[in-house]
């Protein structure tokens, strides 16, 4: 597991890679790979959300759980998949809420949600590899100490960050985040299981353009092209 981090993560998060956990969750990965399973995503997008968000550009989060564990889904953004690769379920719910939250939004042909991370919106995922076609897999191994306190890090340095929370998963790292100089946005998950629930029309981001605007920063064009 190389790590190539942009330096305004390596100020806050350089210490965390020479932690016990940290040295466990290498052997870990090298053990899965070494008994021949297929890890997601591939080692050089292991960290791309922090590589096309850096701290310092950094206005959103949108928490999820766990890598896609399909063959060629995954690229190290949270709810995004690669140019090509069916949209999966979650996404096109994502979309569908879009098109009725964001006037003039045109739901796009792929699932690549690069064009976000780059105005500043961290697609962080609480896990951030999986074994190929096990969901879960690589939970409780050291990866949500790293992105706990990531986000602790994100609450402790910067002011104004919009929080997406969906499903009860991500809302439970609410009390990571300082709310007195933060803004949290929750709603269920936008899976097939739970949007019918109160994610369609919960409008997560025309508020969080709202709030951006109020906070004197420039929205996010939530267009995909």
């Amino acid at each position: 597991m190389a790590v190539e981090l942009k330096p305004s993560w390596l100020k806050v998060l350089s210490d965390e890679f020479d932690k016990p956990y940290m040295a466990d969750l290498k052997k870990f990965l090298k053990e899965e790979k070494d008994a021949g399973y297929k890890i997601y995503p591939k080692n050089a997008d292991i960290f791309n959300a922090f590589n096309k968000t850096p701290l310092d550009k950094l206005e959103v989060v949108i928490l999820g759980q766990d890598p896609y564990h399909g063959e060629s889904q995954a690229h190290g953004l949270s709810f995004s998949v690669q140019k090509g690769i069916t949209i999966p379920p979650s996404l096109r719910n994502i979309y569908k809420e879009l098109a009725t939250d964001i006037p003039g939004f045109v739901i796009p042909n792929h699932g690549d949600l690069t064009e976000w991370a780059e105005q500043g919106v961290l697609l962080l995922n609480a896990s951030l590899t999986v074994r190929a076609a096990s969901p879960g897999s690589h939970q409780k191994r050291g990866w949500e100490t790293f992105t706990d306190t990531v986000i602790k890090k994100i609450s402790d340095e910067k002011e104004g960050i919009v929080f997406i929370l969906w499903g009860s998963f991500a809302q439970a790292k609410a009390e990571l985040i300082d709310q007195t100089k933060h803004h949290i946005i929750k709603s269920p998950h936008p899976s097939p299981f739970s949007a019918d629930r109160g994610f369609f029309g919960s409008k997560p981001f025309s508020k969080t353009n709202e709030i951006l605007v109020k906070e004197g920063k420039k929205p996010v064009d939530w267009q995909i092209h």
